[in-house]
């Protein structure tokens, strides 16, 4: 006979009784948990008639986003992010904030980022009801993730969440993607990483607002102080990333909680420099526009790749590619007017 557990596993499922546009409004409004991860997950379904309804709960979510403070956190592996992200999260509610949690990495379509792993590491943090924590699909494409973890963002926004910690779990494309999402970036290192990270640090410096040295306690104390000197002398070398702002090296210890009030301070005095010199605002609408770019980009590929006539040529024009025969430029000019020909026939039916 089956156990009372394979019954019970065995039992139908209770069907999920679909929301109005109104409810999710109201709920995330409201504050109400539940209903701000259904609204989450319906911003990030695929589904036509899902996404059709979370436009319209985005757009009356809008005029209520846009009061957070945006912080984005990126580092090497192993320099103890998660652990930084929860020492911070944990910091910030007790002074009564309310922080939201997310990770972004468009490298990885099958992991969903680490964060979903971290979430069990963020035990003190995740408990905590004024704190959210939540994975931000890649959908296997860059547009997805900074579509969608924009769009997350609002949600979270709208819902009083002042406070947005957003993690990068790849490297490379992670840390711009994530750039592009927030007000403060932070580079996250430890002392004595080794020359083999320099080629990460290169390209990452330029983008940080900060640079702290975590795990700054006990024998490491010293040693990170050193490689807090030696950054801070490199970054006088370096274009600061926000303009009016001077890139600072500091050094904490997300263990002990040594230097994460200073951080704090340090995040909080960006926000208002940047606020009286109008980069903040600005770095808004800028952010606004490239979105709206991206997504006209991500819009026309998928139309352009899921045309009839481009998939019926496409894979003998890379055929011919590939074979040497047919010049790239030709071959893209080819599929192109494939499509531009195409489009038109369908309108002179339509007329």
């Amino acid at each position: 006979m089956p156990s009372s557990s394979d019954s019970a596993n065995n039992r139908p499922r209770a069907k999920v009784t679909a929301m109005t546009t109104e409810q999710y409004v109201e709920g995330v409004l409201g504050g109400d948990r539940t209903i701000i991860g259904r609204a989450i997950t319906l911003v990030e379904s695929n589904a036509l008639s899902h996404q059709q309804q979370a436009q319209e709960v985005l757009r009356q979510l809008l005029p209520h986003a846009g009061k957070s403070i945006r912080v984005g956190i990126t580092g090497v592996p192993g320099a103890g992010k998660s652990t930084l992200i929860e020492a911070l999260g944990c910091r910030l509610t007790e002074r009564g904030h309310k922080v939201a949690v997310m990770a972004v990495d468009p490298s990885s379509s099958l992991t969903r980022g680490s964060i979903l792993g971290d979430k069990t590491r963020m035990e003190r943090l995740s408990q905590d009801t004024n704190a959210f924590i939540r994975p931000s699909p890649s959908g296997g494409t860059l547009g997805g993730v900074t579509r969608k973890s924009r769009e997350i963002i609002i949600v979270f926004e709208a819902a009083g969440y002042d406070v947005m910690l957003v993690e990068t779990v790849g490297v490379g494309q992670s840390e711009i993607a994530v750039r592009s999402l927030v007000d403060f970036f932070l580079l996250v290192l430890i002392a004595g990483a080794g020359d083999e990270l320099q080629g990460i640090k290169r390209g990452v410096f330029e983008l940080a607002d900060a640079v702290l040295v975590n795990k700054a306690d006990g024998a490491n104390v010293r040693s990170a102080k050193v490689s807090r000197e030696e950054y801070e002398r490199a970054l006088h070398y370096l274009q600061p990333a926000t303009r009016g702002w001077r890139t600072g090296a500091f050094t904490a210890s997300a263990t002990t909680g040594d230097g994460i009030e200073e951080l704090w301070r340090v995040i909080e005095h960006f926000r208002d420099m940047t606020t009286a010199n109008g980069e903040f605002p600005r770095r808004r609408q800028e952010q606004l526009k490239d979105w709206l770019h991206s997504m006209v980009r991500e819009r026309l590929r998928e139309t352009f790749y899921g045309n009839d006539a481009v998939k019926s040529v496409l894979s003998n024009i890379e055929q011919e590619v590939m074979k040497g025969s047919l010049p790239v430029t030709q071959a893209a000019w080819q599929l192109l007017e494939t499509f531009e020909d195409d489009v038109k026939q369908n309108w002179r039916k339509k007329q």
